[in-house]
C-alpha cells in the first residue's frame, strides 16, 4: 500500500485484537519513529502493552477496546508543538496503515497522568494515538465540500485541489474540519480556525495536503 492509498483506506479504529505488534512490522515502525524524531526534533514514543492509558474511557464516537498500544506525541514545550505533533503524528498514522496496522487519534480521552511519566525535562505531551490490529474496520467520515474549506480567486491549479481533497480525508477532532486552505497571489496558506485541538488538526491536514499536492508547505 502506498501513502496515497493509505490516505483513502485509513479510518479511525477504537477496537483492537490481542495480536501483538512484533517482528518486521515492529522493526519498521520503530525505524520510522526514529526518522520522524530526528527530522522533527520531537520525542515520539511507542508504548506497548499498557492497557490502563485508555481503559474504560470513551472517544467522541465510542468506547475503546484493547487499546493497549499507543504512540505518545511528546516534544519540547514550544508554541508550535501541537501543529508539529499533528504533522509528524499523521505521518506515522499513514505509515502504520501501510504496515497493516490501524490507529485512532486521542487528544482528550486518555489518562494523561499515566502517560506524562514519559516526559523529560522541558517536554510536553500533545496527544496519543492508539495503534494495533483492528478488530473491525473503521468507517469513513463525512467531509465538508471543497468550497467550505478553501478561499481562492478561482485561479488555483489542479494540484491545489488535489491537496485539499487529500486534506478532507484527514482525521480531525470530532470531525470538525476547522481549517482553511487559501490560494492567493500564486501561493498557498493553511489556516487553523477556532475549535478544540485545531492546531493539531492543522498539522494533520498539512501533511495530507502535501501528499495529495505532491508539494511541501511551510512547516511550523
Amino acid at each position: 500500500m502506498t501513502i496515497q492509498e493509505a490516505i483513502k483506506e485509513r479510518h479511525s479504529v477504537r477496537s483492537y485484537t490481542a495480536r501483538p505488534i512484533d517482528g518486521a512490522v515492529l522493526a519498521a515502525l520503530n525505524k520510522e519513529i526514529e526518522t520522524c524524531n530526528r527530522e522533527s526534533g520531537l520525542n515520539i514514543r511507542l508504548v506497548l502493552n499498557d492497557p490502563d492509558a485508555v481503559k474504560g474511557l470513551f472517544a467522541s464516537y465510542g468506547a475503546f477496546e484493547n487499546a493497549d498500544n499507543y504512540l505518545a506525541l511528546i516534544g519540547p514545550d514550544t508554541d508550535d508543538l501541537f501543529e508539529r505533533c499533528g504533522y509528524w503524528g499523521e505521518r506515522l498514522v499513514l505509515f502504520a496503515e501501510t504496515l497493516g496496522l490501524n490507529t485512532c487519534w486521542i487528544a482528550g480521552s486518555y489518562k494523561k497522568g499515566r502517560v506524562k511519566k514519559l516526559l523529560g525535562s522541558g517536554e510536553r505531551l500533545a496527544a496519543i494515538i492508539s495503534i494495533g490490529y483492528g478488530a473491525k474496520p473503521g468507517h469513513a467520515h463525512r467531509s465538508k465540500p471543497y468550497e467550505q474549506v478553501t478561499e481562492t480567486d478561482g485561479t488555483e491549479p489542479e494540484w491545489f485541489r488535489a491537496g485539499v481533497e487529500a486534506a478532507l480525508l484527514a482525521p480531525t477532532a470530532i470531525n470538525q474540519q476547522k481549517f482553511r486552505f487559501v490560494w492567493k497571489n500564486g501561493a498557498v496558506e493553511a489556516k487553523a480556525l477556532r475549535g478544540p485541538y485545531s492546531l493539531i488538526d492543522l498539522g494533520i491536514v498539512k501533511y495530507h495536503f502535501e501528499i495529495g499536492a505532491e508539494r511541501s508547505l511551510p512547516r511550523a
